[in-house]
């Protein structure tokens, strides 16, 4: 059996044609129409990655992606969008909500398929969910998206809590603007390649005095390090 993928989709042909089509690469897939029954589903089985429509009968698919990126057990699962909103605007909302990837309809179901594989693989290689800390200051806890700085909790966005997880995985380690933005959007970065020093100004503040953790390399990049 491979992966396990949920869709959601108002358009029952849509739903047949990605099912179809991801069956046949090797996943098996989960089709629903309405967000009520792929809730019921997920609260029993956890997909390996979600495929999303925004604009759904019965809830908004924005609104479904910040639910599921604010509960812990279903944060780490990657989504894709699938919409007919193609507009800039609408693709950076929901990569900035922390969507993997946004694709427009209409579409070519083979390429979504490599799409899932990608980000799948992508996911599979990433750090594990061991609990980052540096002692008496800082604690990232992945499982539980919790990060603590001096006994006290730090509420992140998604984007802010894996920038904040990679610079400290990685601790003492350089990475360029165009590195964190690939590890946070990979090829959808060129959307929204002028963001990362927005998020660690806003990272920055929410830490506090822990701030200074974070340094700013000149014309390279950030580190985090003592």
């Amino acid at each position: 059996m491979g992966a396990l993928i949920a869709v959601l989709d108002d358009e029952p042909d849509i739903v047949e044609l990605v099912s179809l089509y991801l069956t046949r690469a090797g996943f098996t897939v989960h089709g629903f129409c309405d967000s009520g029954g792929f809730f019921r589903f997920i609260n029993k089985t956890r997909p390996d990655l979600v495929i999303l429509d925004l604009m759904l009968p019965d809830d908004d698919g924005i609104e479904i992606t910040k639910r599921l990126k604010r509960q812990a057990e279903f944060s780490e699962i990657p989504i894709i969008i699938l919409s007919a909103k193609g507009e800039e605007s609408d693709k950076i909302v929901g990569l900035e909500l922390g969507a993997e990837d946004y694709v427009t309809k209409p579409f070519s179901p083979k390429e979504l398929a490599v799409r899932v594989k990608k980000i799948l693989s992508r996911a599979s290689s990433r750090e594990d969910t061991k609990k980052v800390t540096i002692p008496d200051v800082l604690t990232i806890d992945p499982e539980k998206y919790e990060v603590v700085v001096y006994e006290k909790s730090v509420d992140l966005t998604v984007t802010e809590f894996k920038i904040l997880k990679l610079l400290a995985t990685k601790r003492g380690v350089v990475f360029s603007r165009d590195q964190i933005l690939d590890y946070l959007w990979g090829d959808q970065k060129a959307v929204i390649d002028r963001t990362i020093d927005m998020h660690i100004k806003n990272l920055r503040k929410k830490l506090g005095d822990a701030a200074g953790l974070i340094k700013n390399i000149r014309g390279i990049g950030y580190k985090l390090d003592l």
